[in-house]
């Protein structure tokens, strides 16, 4: 149950038409190219796929989307979040029928609060499928913090939970959450700028950003970093760092999506209330991209 969540996952962003409609052709046609440039399976809906600006329609149509694109050659994850536990149930279910092999779990949007009310609403997720799951701890995003000791509960309780995803961008909880659960979870690594240090301390995934627009050298990385060829790693880490650092800033979603444009595969078009970069910080933006891509390894 655990091997959908080795290896790059790409948190796919979401397209969108002139019109700021779901563009489900370019989705679909995304979602193969990752594949066929090495990514393992593909995470929709998430942070990075701008699902808080998604209706429930919305989602459950990229879902349908890209099962279509994808068939039976690598997973699609669906992220589960939402402002109610009733809603995040919801999407859990809509997922399974539409063909997703794994659910990413978030806390509720907005409201975070103590470990009884936090845990209860994880756990009516994963009482409402039998698909494998990984849990998601962005404590900088979402203010919880979902701590070793309460995965470990989480994980004793519900077999089908399978991985973690850990943004806390601190390399040391991914050597906490081996010291006390051991191999019974998965770990990867959700935040691009820590993914080297994340395998060395026992990472075995990658949700990925970056990916979106760079697969191949995404690939590159994690495959050098996880056999050992530190050479290798170093140098294309350093390469890449520039922009693996735009995943960790709260215009994140713009940055990657103008990474994809001027790397041609897709466009920076965001929803609002995010807004495409302007000015002095897309010039300083442009100038890091074009930079990188200019210097790209062979």
């Amino acid at each position: 149950m655990a091997t959908i969540w080795k290896g790059v996952l790409p948190a796919i962003t979401t397209p969108f038409t002139k019109s700021l409609a779901v563009d489900h052709e370019f989705l679909a046609r995304h979602a193969a190219w990752l594949v066929e440039h090495g990514a393992r399976g593909i995470v929709a809906l998430g942070s990075l796929g701008e699902g808080a600006t998604l209706s429930f329609e919305e989602k459950a149509a990229v879902l349908e989307t890209l099962a279509g694109a994808l068939g039976r050659r690598a997973p699609l994850v669906a992220a589960v979040s939402a402002l109610s536990t009733a809603e995040a149930v919801r999407i859990a279910k809509t997922a399974e029928r539409a063909g997703c092999r794994g659910l990413m779990i978030l806390p509720p949007y907005v409201y975070s609060t103590d470990w009884r009310e936090m845990k209860a609403h994880v756990a009516a997720v994963l009482r409402a499928t039998g698909l494998s799951c990984m849990l998601y701890n962005n404590p900088i995003a979402y203010r919880t913090d979902f701590v070793p000791e309460q995965v470990a509960e989480l994980a004793e309780e519900f077999p089908q939970l399978a991985a973690v995803k850990e943004s806390s961008a601190d390399v040391r909880r991914v050597t906490a959450l081996r010291a006390v659960l051991g191999d019974r979870l998965e770990l990867a690594v959700g935040v691009d700028d820590l993914i080297v240090e994340g395998i060395e301390a026992g990472a075995a995934g990658w949700v990925a950003g970056l990916v979106n627009a760079l697969p191949v050298e995404s690939v590159r990385l994690f495959e050098a970093a996880r056999r050992g060829r530190r050479a290798e790693a170093d140098a294309l880490y350093r390469w890449f760092l520039p922009l693996l650092r735009m995943d960790t800033v709260p215009k994140f979603v713009q940055l990657i999506k103008l990474c994809q444009e001027v790397a041609g595969i897709g466009s920076e078009r965001v929803r609002p209330p995010r807004l495409v970069l302007a000015g002095a910080e897309r010039r300083a933006a442009l100038a890091t991209i074009e930079a990188a891509l200019a210097a790209r390894p062979r």
